[in-house]
């Protein structure tokens, strides 16, 4: 905290005609200092840990002005309010990686945390990445519990939170006990990870919030329930996700056959554009919506990359990633009878939402690099000795054969 003295000055607050909490706010509260002969304004913005203080353009005689060059300074404050936040977290998964980044983002800015992880600790889904670190949350002071969200608040002993997060029920029925306890005991904010998934296929790629979706997908009625029991509710929809300890396949699909020499079979043309974005910047999304309610209440994000890539275009990175070449074959999941779900990690069509309420509302930066994010990966596929495990590959097999494409034995 900084004080601020002067023998002959007065400060003054005049707020704008309707202060509201808001950070949205275009007129942010000021505050005057006014000292002879010079005049001061410290403007507060309460999205912004730091106050700055300029002289006001008054005239002045030639030899004052050489000493207001240097009457303009800054002074830090600690403005941003703590919080305490509770993340219901999957056990398997693609998402059960985004409660974890979350978790330490937010004890890193601060904020206390506690992540509930469905199932027990003792289970052999806990012998996985991202589980199998969460030793790195509890080392930053947040706290680990296991149990069954449907009894929530007798797994967290009572203890009341400011915001909680459910990163686990895909339709109402696994949310409601979650979002019913929290209302009755007064939480301020509820975050649900939905999916961008719920979007009805567009001839107008990319996927943007407000976006037509499938009326009977089970997250839009979780969306729709969150927004008629809470004051404050926000939904994100990921996609496909990059990043340490992310345990589902998705470049390791394309590992396993690129170190192996083996030709990479994709449905279609490769054209095919989808969204891959690494887990920092799916976390850095939430952790602004907490730290900044106002401006998140009542809205849906797309909690996606700022960029697409081709489907053949990630065959090559990852190809790159791990310096190896790549051998591309393409095909037709029904003239040869393949189940492209089975087949390939991705959807056999564009799948690409943009994170456009992100950036316009939260002020959201992605910091996505997949060229640089997929070495990352390979580090950590070569580290784990994959790249050396016995793999056989019968679907491949099926619509390679069906190619007439030789494959090394």
């Amino acid at each position: 905290m900084a004080a601020l003295a002067s023998s002959s000055s007065s400060l003054l607050f005049s707020p704008p005609p309707s202060l509201s909490s808001s950070s949205s706010s275009p007129h942010p509260p000021r505050l005057s200092l006014l000292s002879a002969p010079l005049s001061f304004s410290l403007s507060i913005s309460p999205s912004s840990p730091c106050f700055l203080v300029k002289p006001h353009s008054t005239p002045r005689s030639a030899s004052s002005s050489s000493s207001s060059s240097s009457s303009s300074f800054s002074v830090s404050a600690a403005v941003a309010e703590k919080k305490k936040v509770l993340i219901v977290n999957t056990n398997s998964g693609g998402h059960a990686v985004i409660g974890f980044y979350f978790a330490k983002e937010l004890l890193a800015s601060g904020h206390s945390v506690t992540i509930l992880t469905v199932g027990e600790e003792g289970s052999d889904k806990m012998k996985k990445p991202p589980f199998t670190r969460f030793s790195e949350i509890v080392s930053g002071g947040g706290k680990t519990v296991w149990g069954d969200p449907g009894d929530v608040g007798k797994v967290v002993g009572g203890e009341a939170f400011d915001v909680v997060l459910d990163n686990n029920g895909k339709d109402l029925d696994a949310v409601r006990p979650v979002a019913d306890w929290a209302k009755s005991t007064g939480v301020k904010q509820f975050l649900f990870i939905s999916s961008a998934g719920i979007y009805k296929p567009t001839d107008e790629p990319p996927h943007i919030e407000g976006d037509v979706v499938k009326a009977d997908a089970g997250h839009v009625g979780v969306e729709k329930y969150i927004s008629e029991i809470f004051d404050n509710w926000v939904s994100f929809r990921p996609q496909y996700m990059t990043g340490s300890g992310n345990n589902k396949d998705c470049e390791e699909w394309f590992f396993d056959r690129i170190v192996r020499g083996r030709p990479v079979p994709i449905p279609g043309s490769g054209m095919q554009l989808t969204n891959i974005a690494h887990v920092r910047d799916l976390s850095s999304m939430l952790t602004i919506a907490v730290e900044n309610p106002a401006a998140a209440s009542g809205k849906i994000f797309n909690c996606v990359s700022d960029r697409a890539v081709t489907l053949d275009g990630m065959a090559r990175l990852c190809a790159k990633a791990a310096g190896r070449e790549v051998n591309i074959v393409h095909y037709d999941p029904k003239a040869i009878g393949a189940d492209a779900k089975k087949a390939f990690p991705f959807r056999n069509m564009h799948f690409y939402a943009e994170p456009r309420a992100a950036k316009e509302i939260l002020g959201w930066k992605g910091t996505t690099n997949l060229p640089e994010d997929l070495k990352e990966r390979f580090e950590e596929y070569v580290k784990i000795g994959r790249d050396k495990k016995p793999m056989e590959f019968p679907i491949d097999d099926k619509i390679l054969e069906s190619l007439k494409v030789p494959v090394a034995v």
